[in-house]
């Protein structure tokens, strides 16, 4: 599965859904699902440690987005790491989420990008600038960012 999912972002995989008819909206969900996990795993080892916690917010997260199996979510986490060692920026997966999440949408991950901060009860400063750079290419407003992160606080009950 793993190479199945790695061949979706490819350019001979694209153009080898398109003469097989496959639908054009799969092409671009696999793409959207493999973005979000990007950014979730981006953000998790921000502050240099990606644990078992974290990971298993990842998953649950990515489960209950788009109704995966918890294999292929490993999968798509670990796709998602060697997209990352790839990858110029963060941009070209935000991209993606942009041209394919609503406001909302977005909203829900960015409130998700804050619980997975605060699995360890802490904000470590590389997070801190994270979560506001990615909050910046998702379009929601630096208020909006910080707004959500006290609902996250307040909910996890973070002093």
């Amino acid at each position: 599965m793993f190479e199945h999912l790695k061949k979706i972002l490819s350019y001979e995989s694209s153009e080898r859904l398109k003469s097989e008819n496959a639908s054009k909206s799969d092409y671009h969900e696999k793409q959207l699902q493999i973005a979000t996990a990007a950014i979730f795993v981006e953000m998790a080892k921000a502050d240099g440690d990606f644990s078992e916690e974290e990971r298993e917010h990842i998953v649950i997260s990515l489960k209950n987005r788009f109704g995966l199996e918890e294999d292929y979510v490993n999968d798509l986490i670990d796709l998602s790491q060697s997209e990352l060692k790839d990858s110029v920026s963060l941009y070209e997966f935000s991209g993606v989420i942009n041209e394919h999440f609503t406001f909302e949408d977005k909203y829900e991950l960015l409130k998700n990008l804050w619980r997975l901060i605060y699995t360890d009860k802490t904000l470590d400063k590389y997070e801190d600038h994270l979560i506001k750079m990615i909050g910046g290419m998702l379009q929601i407003e630096h208020r909006e960012i910080i707004n959500t992160k006290m609902l996250i606080r307040k909910e996890l009950n973070i002093e």
